[in-house]
């Protein structure tokens, strides 16, 4: 298995970056998890709009969704529009980002599967259980596994004893760090720290931690440094381009 990650930021894309995007690839399969502002330029970068297999998206605020419209665009606003790409998601996670133009317009584009957090799905080759994680509107993690490898994502969330177990002996754990240290008080319970992030891997046995989601201008040596006060384990922070194998 190997993650491609295409965006890391939160809330919105520092210059040259784009917001949460990442690229899971299995046997030639290629999940795109997560589709937030500024993703479409990094993905073509690697690949071309039909080479995409499949999309899940965690949760409906658009730095995790908004670039869904220009990828469905590409795909279908040309001559020879390739299969509809199938598309998960929560109940009407994704109603507003459809609904960008004309009805109708990207229909044949995407096959949406809406879920209920909690559900097992199979996409390609991945076994993906998914668990509802708090935050202000719905959010699902998903745990990915394929082969005998497993990557947990959190999207974002509040520290939660749903993220350890979503986590537990995972080879890899992608975890919202919005904040280094301390979330502020209008936002706990619904977000995490690089702290959080460190102690929830920890707890969960994850092998490797995999901080994403920081506010821009956030240094990512004081996350990685918070992390680490909780967590022994390999921490990167996930800027557009780095490549992870998961072996």
């Amino acid at each position: 298995m190997r993650l491609t990650v295409l965006g890391g930021c939160g809330v919105w894309p520092e210059a040259g970056q784009a917001c949460s995007g990442y690229l899971v690839e299995h046997d030639g399969f290629r999940l795109l998890v997560d589709v937030g502002y500024a993703i479409l330029p990094q993905l073509l970068q690697r690949l071309s709009v039909d080479e995409v297999d499949a999309v899940f998206v965690s949760h409906g605020h658009p730095d995790h969704c908004a670039d869904l419209n220009p990828l469905l665009r590409a795909r279908a606003l040309r001559d020879d529009p390739p299969a509809p790409l199938p598309v998960y998601t929560l109940a009407g996670a994704l109603d507003a980002v459809l609904a960008l133009d004309r009805p109708g317009m990207l229909d044949a584009a995407y096959a949406l599967h809406e879920f209920t957090a909690g559900d097992r799905l199979d996409i390609g080759p991945f076994r993906a259980d998914t668990r509802s994680l708090p935050h202000w509107v719905p959010n699902a993690g998903v745990r990915l596994a394929a082969g005998d490898r497993v990557l947990a994502y959190t999207g974002d969330t509040g520290p939660s004893p749903d993220v350890v177990e979503l986590a537990r002996g995972a080879d890899l754990l992608v975890a919202e760090a919005t904040y280094v240290h301390e979330v502020p008080a209008d936002s706990k319970g619904y977000q995490s720290s690089a702290r959080d992030a460190g102690r929830q891997a920890a707890a969960a046995g994850a092998r490797r931690l995999l901080l994403t989601h920081l506010r821009p201008g956030t240094e990512h040596a004081a996350a990685r440094a918070a992390a680490g006060a909780e967590y022994g384990g390999e921490i990167a922070v996930a800027t557009a381009g780095l490549v992870l194998d998961l072996r």
